[in-house]
């Protein structure tokens, strides 16, 4: 999984970059080496939003892209949180892809294909 972790309006520390990283790893066992995964950190400065604290994933699949967003008041929270939604979508996707899978081979031996 190649993992790209950037800033909008504020400066990534070493510390949240490992933060994010080290939860998004969690993503690694469902997905391909290749897969290309984009979180952007940001900072709303609107001073009426009280979740302030942004975190977008963009994660390029093989032929699917997900994109997940999450705000909360502390930046911890808001990767904790984003990284359950893409987990969620991960599994999703797996989930219709077995589906399709077992749908396409009970077709085919119902035609009486040998596979």
């Amino acid at each position: 999984m190649q993992l790209h972790v950037k800033g909008k309006n504020l400066e990534v520390s070493d510390s949240i970059r490992a933060y994010a990283e080290r939860k998004l790893a969690k993503l690694e066992r469902h997905m391909h080496a290749s897969t290309r995964v984009e979180v952007e950190l940001a900072v709303e400065r609107n001073p009426a939003v009280a979740a302030n604290q942004v975190a977008e994933a963009t994660v390029w699949l093989k032929g699917h892209t997900l994109r997940a967003r999450e705000a909360s008041r502390d930046m911890k929270a808001s990767i904790d949180e984003l990284v359950e939604k893409l987990c969620r979508q991960v599994d999703a996707e797996r989930d219709k892809k077995v589906r399709k899978r077992k749908i396409d081979k009970h077709a085919l031996d119902a035609r009486g294909v040998e596979l």
